[in-house]
């Protein structure tokens, strides 16, 4: 998998630029931005030329009152704040190629809606132990890859590949055309998580705790599975969930060797 992970450069925290122009010129030179602020009502020369550019990308785009800009920065911001995040998103109609021409069985992770920050970190470094090709996740709705999740992660944010993507669904029909079967870990079915054939190329989606998988991803799955429940407790935490079924499909890859 080295040959489409690259490098990323390691920062404390989320990086902030701000002011007009020099949000504009972050965008045009290709700068990963986690997420756009606009001042509500926002007008002047070179908006416009702004808003066009942001129509060209998938960046999440906040419109916000003036106050909670001020309490992101104190200094002259113009109107706009852009989070620059601390990972370089990658894009996995690059990566899944890569992965056949080195003669491996696909094996990726679809996160859908998962927004808490630990609970990212915490299933990135898992999927970085259990050989997890590539982490997908929305553009909208789903946690920000800043420094609590890179520490949470263990550092596994810098090395595992992440994709961001605006229609989850759409990626998850792109990867069905590339061979793999998407296998839903839902409470929704009565079939387990052993009855998926994991040795055959596969993306596993993940949903939020509260909301779970949404519905247009759960009919268009190939397989529904869920972990068996025998406690009082009646629900896991999505990371140690993630944990339990990636390691099946790792014990299936493994006994088959």
């Amino acid at each position: 998998m080295d040959n489409f992970r690259r490098p990323a450069r390691a920062k404390e925290s989320s990086e902030f630029v701000f002011g007009i122009r020099a949000v504009i010129e972050a965008i045009k030179a290709g700068k990963d931005i986690e997420s756009l602020y606009l001042q509500r009502g926002l007008t002047g020369d070179i908006i416009p030329e702004l808003k066009a550019l942001i129509k060209d990308t998938d960046i999440p785009v906040h419109n916000v009152p003036v106050e909670k800009l001020n309490r992101m920065t104190k200094k002259n911001h113009q109107g706009v704040i852009a989070v620059v995040s601390s990972i370089t998103f990658q894009k996995i109609e690059d990566i899944i190629p890569l992965i056949y021409e080195r003669g491996e069985v696909p094996l990726v992770l679809i996160l859908d809606g998962i927004t808490d920050v630990r609970n990212m970190g915490a299933i990135a470094r898992t999927a970085a132990c259990a050989g997890v090709h590539a982490i997908v996740v929305p553009v909208k709705n789903s946690a920000q890859i800043n420094a609590d999740a890179i520490k949470t992660s263990a550092g596994a944010l810098f090395s595992i590949p992440v994709c961001r993507h605006v229609n989850l669904h759409k990626i998850a029909l792109y990867l069905q055309e590339c061979g793999l079967q998407i296998v839903a870990c839902t409470e929704k079915t009565t079939d387990l998580i052993y009855a998926p054939d994991y040795t055959a190329p596969t993306a596993i989606v993940m949903g939020a705790e509260d909301e779970g998988i949404s519905n247009e991803i759960l009919r268009m799955s190939n397989h529904l599975a869920k972990i068996p429940m025998f406690g009082e407790i009646g629900s896991l935490n999505v990371s140690v969930s993630t944990g339990i079924i990636l390691y099946e499909a790792i014990r299936q890859r493994e006994v088959i060797k």
